[in-house]
Parts: C-alpha cells; sequence; structure tokens
C-alpha cells in the first residue's frame, strides 16, 4: 500500500515516481514476452513515419496472459485505486518503444483530452502507470512533465486536423498516436506553466514505475541515443468514469469496453 504521504505527493504534484518496484528477472520476463507481441498483425501495432520503426504497441493486456496479469497486479492497480479513490479499470494498455536513434517525440500535451473529446469521458478520474522496461537516463528521451500542471484541468491547446504525412492510408484516429499529436498544449501556456512549476524528468532503472494524472502536461524528446527506452503504460479509469458504450467510437485497444471493476493480483509474474 502506498503511504498517505505519497498520496497526499501525487496530489498535488499530479505524478508519483516508485523506483525499482520490480526485479530485473521480472523485468526480463516481460521483455521476452514483447519479442513476440511487436510481431503481430494489425492496427494496434504503430510505426514511426519511416514505416519500419515500432512506435507503439496496443492493447496488450487483451491479447496476452503476462500483460493481463501484470495490469491487474497489486503493485500496479492496487496503487492506481488508492491514488483515483475507488475501483479502476484498464482503459488502455500500450508499449512505447522509443527506438534507439529513431525513437521521435512526443510533444507536450495532456492526455485527458484525448479520452473527453474521443470517447466521451466524463472527468479527469483517470492516471496512468508507466513501467520502465529499460533504465532510463537523460540521454533516451524521457518523458518530462510539469508538476502541478494538472490544477488547471484541461489547457489550451492546438488542434492538428486530419492525417499526418506519412499516414494517409491510416484510419481517422492515428493522428492521436503519431509525432504528429492532434491535441497539443499552446506553446505559450507550456512557457507559462513551466515558469510557474519548473520541469521534472522522472529517470530510474528498469522496474520502476511512474505514476501521472491525466491532466500531467508532458512530453518527451525524440531518442538521439543508441539505447533503447521502452515504457509498458496501463491507463486506469475509476469505474464511475467509464464513458458511454455508445459514445465510443475507436476500438477497443484504444478505448475499453470493459469496465468491470479489476480484481486485484497478487501472482508472481514468473
Amino acid at each position: 500500500m502506498l503511504t498517505h504521504e505519497q498520496v497526499e505527493d501525487y496530489r498535488r504534484e499530479g505524478f508519483l515516481f516508485l523506483p525499482s518496484c520490480y526485479s530485473a528477472d521480472e523485468i526480463e520476463l516481460i521483455r521476452e514476452r514483447i519479442l513476440a507481441a511487436q510481431q503481430m498483425p494489425g492496427e494496434q501495432v504503430v510505426h514511426e513515419k519511416d514505416a519500419k520503426t515500432v512506435r507503439s504497441l496496443y492493447g496488450l493486456h487483451a491479447t496476452d496472459s503476462l500483460f493481463d496479469t501484470l495490469s491487474r497486479h497489486v503493485k500496479l492497480a492496487q496503487s492506481a485505486q488508492e491514488l483515483l479513490d475507488g475501483p479502476v479499470y484498464v482503459y488502455q494498455s500500450k508499449l512505447n518503444f522509443k527506438a534507439a536513434f529513431d525513437g521521435d517525440v512526443w510533444d507536450w500535451h495532456q492526455d485527458y483530452i484525448y479520452w473527453r473529446r474521443e470517447d466521451g469521458m466524463p472527468s479527469s478520474h483517470v492516471l496512468t502507470a508507466a513501467l520502465f522496461l529499460d533504465d532510463i537516463t537523460e540521454f533516451n528521451g524521457p518523458l518530462t512533465v510539469v508538476p502541478r500542471s494538472h490544477q488547471k484541468g484541461v489547457l489550451g491547446c492546438d488542434v492538428n486536423d486530419g492525417k499526418p504525412e506519412g499516414y494517409e492510408q491510416q484510419p481517422t484516429w492515428i493522428g492521436n498516436l503519431t509525432a504528429h499529436l492532434r491535441y497539443t498544449v499552446e506553446r505559450k501556456i507550456v512557457s507559462e506553466m513551466a515558469q510557474a512549476h519548473g520541469l521534472a524528468a522522472p529517470k530510474g532503472p528498469a522496474g520502476s514505475v511512474l505514476f501521472f494524472d491525466g491532466n500531467l502536461l508532458h512530453a518527451s524528446q525524440a531518442n538521439i541515443s543508441p539505447f533503447p527506452r521502452r515504457v509498458l503504460l496501463y491507463t486506469y479509469n475509476r469505474v464511475d468514469n467509464a464513458p458511454a458504450r455508445e459514445a465510443l467510437h475507436r476500438p477497443g485497444f484504444l478505448a475499453s469496453r470493459d469496465a468491470s471493476p479489476l480484481k486485484i493480483s497478487v501472482a508472481d509474474l514468473r
């Protein structure tokens, strides 16, 4: 269980970093399973604009027993319940690869605006747990956040309509997933928020976990290093915050239709 101080820190700052939550053996097991998963055909595999480098892989918890168990694991799911103060379900899961040399940027954005505008999610009672599958340093594109930015709610954004260059044959929702994001926070607002609250880039060894609020302003730079930066992300939504099923038009691997409360698992991943 998280301490009272950790919960308060999360609610004040908008994120909580817990280093070395999972062992080297557990992380290696996950890495091995990824090798097969990224060969899956289908729309849930998103590439960088070079059409070769895998950018993200979506919906792993719905297709692989290990990632399903991990999504319900006590270290992730119970912590999410405590931070959101209620039962949760997995709204979305994805693996961001940020490949060595070729992993592209994620521009300044908030996550919740996508789920509100695209899926009709009622409120921002949602967070993401990011499990580091590689050591993350200042060199391989760490997530950069603006502390306390979540307290301002949904910020003003620039809307990039249409499909990004190189993705013309992809579905309309591809604009939410590429380096050319659909909703990016206005530069003036980013500057003002950063001046007021500074920047943070949680870094640490593989096995660390970062929880962050759906309205936390964040971005990540391109990975020009020779070291990969793989991060497994589970978005946990509070059960009473589930969008109406009839409002969901994106695929299930982007917006889950199953809002049943998770049954917490204490199983050994190995």
